[in-house]
């Protein structure tokens, strides 16, 4: 990025994200590489639901569409200017009010995760007099990767255990108002080995093409998720998939010969991939403190301005550099700091679970100092406790070409209730 922390800092007030937009097509460059040419790929909002990054993400040579998991995103994907009745709404938690608000908006495509989503989704249709698109998520019996965060394949909210389909599918395929096209796998997130990437992507056809087969299910779309996987808080680049295409088109001719020429649509998502190496949280040191041998560096960003999982222990650990002395030219990377000592980096909240790092290693700092948190453009602001103790929320810059493009902050109102 070609402006340094302390200039942007300076301007726009710490702590403070900077997002890359050419940072986000190259990711976006990278993935449709690794991915067969055919395929459907969504952006899921969940990452990052900045308007300016979705849209750029929904534009140009490779544009993504959107998966939404809540009416605050619908609204996001709406003004970022993605069509109402291409994106997909999902989740395990859809009330018939947020439904409403997303068929009377337009959109027509749902993946349900039980029948009684299923029955919402077609009561809500049938009030606005439409068909509902919807995807049946699949619970998988067993999952084919070994490593990364599972998100089925055990009992889960998640998905219709694969195992009930048989005595299920008849009353899944009646919901009036709703038609059932296809099906949808989310079996894993963040995967960082492409062998058990590829394995789970593999079942999961393999299961889309049992349940085809055996059931009747529909199968015009096949949604087979993600799980692609991206460094978060430390430096490095995003993992480099050599194998996926082939082993797509392979899996994908064995079990649904015609599929390129669309007799299937097939599609995946992403989120983290595409957005966490275009972001840096800019953040100032407040204070240093030292307490029973424990050296404390104190920031003005905590868990309140990067990812409530921090609280969780889950971004351990993490690494920050110190700002370069001088401007940096466009698209070059921060240079690292040796480090010179081991503190724990914590926020300014009135918590002791406000800490970003423990055991941190660090170049010497003192009060003043802007530091850079690599890696930040996923799970940042919105995953974060962004009310607790009713501090601001960090503003979030846009740079295309090197020059700023938009300036923001998110803000809250509390409103009065309808009624």
């Amino acid at each position: 990025m070609s402006r340094t922390s302390a200039e942007l800092t300076e301007r726009f007030g710490s702590p403070l994200y900077v997002y890359d937009l050419d940072r986000l097509r190259e990711a976006r460059r990278a993935l449709r590489a690794a991915l067969p040419p055919e395929f459907t790929l969504f952006y899921s909002l969940k990452a990052n639901p900045h308007p300016e990054l979705a849209r750029a993400l929904g534009e140009g040579e490779g544009a993504c569409r959107a998966e939404v998991s809540s009416t605050g995103e619908l609204a996001s994907a709406l003004h970022a200017g993605f069509p109402a009745a291409e994106i997909l709404y999902s989740g395990p938690g859809k009330t018939t009010g947020e439904l409403h608000e997303a068929i009377g908006s337009g959109v027509r495509q749902f993946s349900v995760e039980s029948l009684t989503d299923l029955r919402r989704v077609g009561a809500v249709a049938e009030a606005h007099g439409v068909v509902a698109d919807c995807l049946l998520r699949v619970n998988s019996e067993a999952g084919g990767a070994s490593t990364s965060i599972r998100m089925t394949g055990t009992p889960s909210q998640f998905g219709i255990d694969a195992e009930t389909l048989a005595d299920t599918a008849a009353d899944l395929l009646a919901v009036p108002h709703t038609q059932v096209v296809g099906a949808h796998f989310f079996p894993l997130s963040n995967s960082r080995d492409e062998e058990n990437l590829i394995s789970e992507f593999r079942q999961s056809i393999e299961t889309a093409a049992r349940l085809r087969d055996e059931l009747g299910l529909p199968m015009r779309f096949l949604d087979i998720g993600g799980g692609f996987a991206a460094p978060y808080a430390t430096p490095g680049p995003r993992p480099v998939y050599e194998k996926l295409r082939h082993e797509l088109e392979s899996a994908l001719d064995l079990h649904f010969p015609g599929w390129r020429e669309g007799s299937v649509e097939i599609a995946c998502e992403s989120g983290r991939y595409l957005v966490g190496g275009c972001g840096e949280l800019r953040t100032t040191v407040t204070n240093i403190k030292e307490s029973r041998g424990r050296k404390f560096v104190i920031l003005d960003a905590g868990i309140n301005t990067f990812g409530g999982m921090a609280g969780l222990g889950r971004l351990l650990p993490l690494a920050i550099d110190l700002d370069a002395a001088d401007p940096a030219e466009p698209g070059d990377q921060m240079s690292p700091v040796s480090p010179a000592e081991t503190v724990s980096l914590v926020g300014p909240l009135c918590t002791p679970g406000d800490v970003l790092g423990r055991n941190v290693r660090v170049p010497a700092l003192a009060e003043g100092d802007v530091v850079t948190i690599p890696n930040a453009g996923a799970y940042g602001v919105t995953a974060s406790l962004l009310h607790f103790l009713s501090r601001p929320a960090p503003g979030e810059v846009i740079l295309s070409g090197g020059e700023v493009v938009s300036a923001t902050r998110l803000d809250s109102v509390r409103g009065v209730l309808p009624g």
